[in-house]
């Protein structure tokens, strides 16, 4: 490995500031060693022919380091796809299981100690680019040609993520971090426009929302308490003005602070007002059953929580749209994995990479794939998925805001108050209360962080220099 003493001594200096976390092996595509089930492969799936085999000689098994198995597991069997296509090809996973808090410092330990170093680790917003210049990932042109019919659809969100002209990141397909789920039963008991209707007209935008709430709230009985909406959806409802809080330009690599555009402040007046009406219920729940039962109109939360009983009638549409941008946008739990700097299994990456593509783009698998969302959701309708896919399909743009990925000050949420990063504050203190029920204004809140942020990109900018310098 190049630059190993220089590359030893910046992970130990990471290890230092953070500590390191503790991880456990378990065994590969079986699952986990303490779950006890069988594997099910209910759903057949072609093997795709135009993917090479991992050549012979070749290192087949690749080691992921992440918080969840990429193998079935007890709560969900069945062999995905991109497993399947990947074992086809001769290719198993080895999970190495860490925690949430501890990923990137278990991810530091491994490198720094040149041992049991994993070949791919989940991309996340904390992953570009402070990570990338703390030389934890490497580029991955080498594997990946974006000009390629399998990857070309994929460069315009791959060239989000470059420094140095080179590729970090390989979009494999994405989720929308939140939709907007509801009832449709309390829509037709208040007489009200399905907002799927109005999603299809292009006309589910930030008026309608609010109009919507407005209505089932003020509709409350005198004992009744109401609200609008809960779940995540601050940073959403500000990204669909097409800006986030840290601009990147890749001509020159640099990084700057955007607390200070007009439509930021547009966006965060909006989610003032909807607080300080009392739309907005705080507080976690983890479910829309649990919304709904709480007397709230609207849930904003990913796919994963939206789990419909037998009987019930319920909806989803996207984020609404800002009045004044028309543009689709998708805030994208984006799926990618890093490859790990000091991987020694490049043709079984490679290999995995293009099977978990293929699983998520080639059409040729979109109804092996819906058969298998189904087969774990048989309470989704047609028109729910309809609308899942359409938000991750190529007709919306996928936004990604550096500011989480600036440094672990700004992104992480152990470095602010253990429940939100500082990002997530900068996006929601202006529509929460504290604990005396003060409401910040949205000039409030950036006059209280903007120093930080200046801070931390200047410093971040400072390091993609000589990040830089080093790489040429």
């Amino acid at each position: 490995m190049r630059n190993l003493k220089r590359l030893f001594a910046l992970t130990m200096s990471i290890l230092m500031a953070c500590g390191v976390a503790a991880c456990s092996n378990s065994s590969s595509s079986s699952g986990s060693s303490e779950e006890s089930f069988e594997a099910t492969d209910n759903v057949e799936v072609q093997e795709n022919m135009e993917i090479e085999a991992i050549p012979d000689g070749a290192e087949k098994t690749i080691r992921y380091l992440g918080e969840n198995d990429l193998n079935p597991t007890k709560s969900n069997p069945e062999i995905s796809t991109e497993l399947k296509l990947f074992q086809q090809k001769g290719g198993s996973i080895e999970w190495t299981r860490c925690t949430n808090e501890g990923r990137f410092d278990a991810l530091a330990k491994a490198i720094a100690a040149n041992s049991d170093v994993p070949d791919i680790f989940n991309y996340e917003w904390l992953s570009f680019p402070a990570q990338v210049v703390n030389k934890m990932f490497q580029p991955v042109d080498e594997i990946v040609d974006f000009e390629s019919p399998m990857w070309k659809s994929s460069k315009t969100t791959a060239d989000q993520f470059v420094l140095n002209n080179k590729h970090y990141v390989a979009p494999l397909g994405y989720d929308p971090s939140a939709l907007i789920t509801y009832d449709k039963k309390k829509v037709e008991e208040l007489g009200l426009e399905d907002p799927y209707d109005l999603y299809l007209k292009g006309e589910w935008n930030w008026t309608n929302f609010k109009n919507a709430m407005d209505e089932y709230v003020s509709g409350a009985t005198a004992d009744e308490e109401r609200y609008g909406i809960n779940g995540f959806f601050k940073p959403h409802i500000t990204q669909q003005t097409g800006k986030t809080l840290v601009n990147f330009d890749p001509a020159t690599s640099t990084f700057s602070s955007n607390l200070n555009d007009p439509d930021i402040e547009a966006a965060q007046q909006f989610l003032y007002d909807l607080k300080k009406e009392g739309l907005v219920l705080d507080g976690w729940i983890g479910s829309a059953s649990e919304c709904f039962q709480k007397n709230c109109f609207f849930y904003g939360m990913g796919a994963w929580a939206v789990k419909p009983l037998d009987g019930d009638e319920w909806g989803i549409v996207p984020m609404p749209q800002y009045d004044k941008n028309p543009q689709k946008i998708t805030t994208s739990d984006m799926k990618a994995f890093m490859w790990v700097r000091g991987s020694t299994a490049k043709e079984a990456v490679k290999c995995w990479l293009e099977c978990y593509k293929s699983a998520r783009t080639d059409p040729e698998y979109e109804q092996t794939n819906k058969d298998k969302f189904f087969e774990n959701n048989p309470n989704w309708t047609e028109e729910m998925y309809g609308v899942f896919q359409d938000v991750i399909s190529d007709d919306y743009f996928m936004i990604f805001d550096y500011a989480f990925g600036v440094s672990f000050k700004l992104g992480d949420r152990k470095q602010f108050d253990g429940n939100q990063c500082l990002v997530d504050a900068l996006y929601g203190s202006s529509s929460s209360e504290d604990e005396d029920g003060n409401q910040m204004t949205w000039t409030q809140v950036r006059e209280t962080y903007s120093s930080t942020v200046d801070s931390e990109v200047n410093t971040l900018n400072k390091a993609v220099e000589q990040y830089i310098k080093e790489d040429n």
